[in-house]
């Protein structure tokens, strides 16, 4: 259960203060062994959800743009980055209200998408979030037909929402734009 004195804001990464890029990025430090420098800056370029109690960041998750391409369509994707809580503070309920937060961003998108780890497949699923079933794959910066598969990520991707006009195939190959670091 959320405490009182816990308070949920949504902050765009231009607004972030010094202090909170600081607090926020410990907070992922604490929360993930193998957070790097480039997972942190997939985080950034969008809207945060921090979550407070007084001034210590307790958790955080970001939506950024992205296209997606499946079956033949380029969908613009609120896609979901670095959703943690702190060690000390899980099962509160804490996470659910960074979810709550983002999820609520879903009409300005086609879709919503996230990479999630196995153990956090059952909290995503418990809140609509359905996992991709067909291949994933990446387009590459070495040309535009240059499409390269990433099976690595098969099973990981999850969505929420989709397109009224025609919904998605989850069996269908999914593609994400490129970015350094790990693509999903």
């Amino acid at each position: 259960m959320v405490s009182p004195r816990v308070s949920t804001e949504l902050i765009a990464t231009a607004h972030l203060s010094g202090e909170d890029h600081a607090r926020i990025r410990d907070l992922m430090g604490a929360a993930f062994e193998d957070f790097t420098d480039h997972d942190w800056s997939h985080a950034l370029g969008g809207l945060h959800a921090v979550v407070r109690e007084g001034d210590d960041v307790v958790a955080h998750g970001s939506i950024v743009l992205r296209r997606l391409l499946v079956e033949g369509r380029s969908l613009r994707c609120g896609y979901v980055e670095a959703v943690a809580v702190a060690p000390e503070r899980r099962r509160e309920g804490l996470g659910g209200q960074v979810m709550a937060e983002l999820e609520a961003l879903g009409p300005g998108y086609d879709v919503l998408a996230l990479s999630s780890t196995r153990d956090a497949t059952a909290f995503y699923r418990t809140r609509g979030w359905r996992v991709w079933r067909g291949p994933s794959s990446v387009l590459t910066p070495y040309g535009p037909d240059r499409i390269e598969p990433t099976p690595e990520d098969d099973g990981a991707i999850h969505v929420y929402g989709g397109p009224d006009d025609h919904p998605l195939d989850l069996d269908a190959p999914i593609t994400c734009d490129w970015r350094d670091g790990d693509v999903w």
